[in-house]
């Protein structure tokens, strides 16, 4: 018969306060240590992707920009612009 116990239940007894040899003991040294070995890895397998995130949100805006740009620069936009403001001057109350 295994009396030892699994590590998540160590790690779960720590951050209750104690140990696994002394539940009652209860210390907040005890319990940031033991939040820093059960969090150890959570950030290793992600190395480098922000850096992508970046690139493929600065890309995807520049080209946001450009047809943005392109869209209003075009002989469409400052034509309807122009007709509104000649309406809205020539209408009478």
């Amino acid at each position: 018969m295994n009396t030892q116990p699994t590590p998540n239940a160590t790690a779960a007894t720590e951050l209750k306060g104690g140990s696994a040899a002394s539940p009652t003991r209860a210390t907040p040294k005890r319990a940031w240590a033991a939040l820093r070995r059960r969090f150890r890895g959570v950030n290793s397998g992600d190395a480098g992707m922000s850096t992508v995130e970046y690139a493929v949100g600065t890309i995807a805006a520049a080209a946001f920009g450009a047809v943005l740009y392109t869209v209003v620069s075009g002989d469409s936009i400052p034509d309807a612009l122009g007709g509104i403001i000649e309406q809205a001057l020539n209408t009478s109350v």
